[in-house]
């Protein structure tokens, strides 16, 4: 499905905007370079009203069938581009150093194929391209485009996101949750102070503050089912400034982080129920900012098997094989609290490239095949779905 010219151009085309890495709702030139792409290819592309993002139809609507969406995200991230290649990052601070560049590239590519097939009369389902700003923004771009009616009329969604564990020509698939939920935490804490020699007749709240730093992570453990994964981590205790003052003002800042959908649903109000507990014991008085960031993505079966039989159809059976679930946040999430569908981890590594290499760091880059294999994983599930 993808020829030689076509990978070309989409490689040409992520290398352009690896050049030009845009933070999140700022990706005023990607999204102008994906609308006019498309619109060459004779499709009718349509901007989100805030001038980043974009969703384009191929297909009229079927009443009988729902659209499949395809889901790509077009921010990058403010860390430098140390690398030496001759694409890299031109603006100061900035990388596509999550590989959005890829998505992007992946969804275009399957877009033009696919209006080409639709042309044709070979496109059974209808499709949506779905091309979705500030996916690093917390709590993410996506429910902006839930509240832009993206799924109005979307069956199922898919997407995949680069990972450089993974051999390139294949792909990482889970049933279930695939992703972690991710929020913060932060407690800010008040009382009247005094002098140490006195603790009775203040609020000491370092003992409260020290209280809730390890009585809310041991609680939790109690409260939980301890296979939901909830767990606070703290990365922030302040308080005082002389040895034998009691202050009046303590913060504590932390993550909280969740591998079940059903107990990150639950989680604010627990951890609301603790900290007024052990806060009322030590006379402090408690501001608690609960953070809302991603729920967990939990992939739906169906659509799991849908990725499955796409990547078994175009490489075979052994280009598909399990993954682990990662404790990183990511909010295709939001379109699967409304659709069902499903993300998969698409492989970048070179083969018998040994070098460990992670997400957002500076330096991260793929083996632009990648491109191609996205391009038809997408193009094979359109046609299987």
């Amino acid at each position: 499905m993808v020829t030689p010219e076509l990978h070309a151009e989409l490689i040409a085309f992520r290398r352009d905007l690896h050049r030009h890495p845009e933070l999140g709702r700022q990706e005023f030139r990607t999204t102008e370079k994906v609308r006019v792409r498309l619109e060459q290819a004779g499709l009718s592309p349509r901007v989100l009203p805030a001038g980043t993002g974009l969703l384009c139809d191929i297909g009229p609507d079927d009443p009988e069938r729902g659209r499949l969406a395809l889901r790509a995200d077009l921010d990058a991230l403010p860390v430098p581009d140390p690398k030496t290649v001759e694409y890299r990052s031109t603006v100061e601070g900035r990388a596509h150093a999550c590989g959005h560049d890829v998505h992007t590239s992946i969804v275009l590519g399957a877009g033009l194929v696919l209006a080409d097939l639709a042309r044709a009369g070979k496109l059974r389902r209808p499709v949506r391209l779905v091309f979705q700003p500030a996916e690093e923004i917390m709590p993410g771009g996506a429910l902006d485009l839930v509240k832009a009616g993206a799924l109005n009329g979307v069956e199922r969604i898919l997407a995949v996101h680069c990972d450089p564990k993974v051999e390139v020509g294949k792909i990482g698939v889970r049933q279930g949750a695939i992703t972690s939920a991710a929020d913060k935490l932060k407690l800010v804490l008040d009382g009247p102070g005094g002098h140490s020699a006195r603790p009775h007749l203040t609020t000491d709240l370092v003992m409260a503050a020290a209280k809730l730093a390890t009585e809310l992570p041991a609680a939790l453990t109690r409260r939980v089912d301890p296979r939901s994964g909830l767990s606070i981590v703290w990365g922030r205790f302040q308080a005082g400034h002389a040895a034998n003052v009691i202050p009046q003002h303590a913060e504590l800042e932390g993550t909280v982080r969740c591998l079940d959908l059903a107990a990150w649903h639950d989680a604010p109000d627990l951890v609301h129920e603790i900290i007024d507990q052990v806060a009322t014991i030590y006379r402090a008085k408690c501001e608690i900012t609960y953070q809302r960031g991603v729920p967990p993505v939990v992939n739906e079966a169906l659509s799991v098997e849908l990725l499955r039989d796409a990547m078994t159809a175009r490489y075979g059976a052994h280009a598909v094989e399990d993954t682990e679930q990662s404790l990183g946040g990511e909010d295709f999430s939001w379109y699967l609290e409304h659709v069902p569908g499903a993300l998969a981890r698409l492989g970048v590594r070179s083969p018998g490239d040994t070098t460990k290499k992670d997400l957002h760091q500076g330096d991260f880059d793929v083996d632009e095949n990648a491109i191609a294999v996205g391009v038809e994983l997408f193009t094979a599930a359109a046609l299987l779905s």
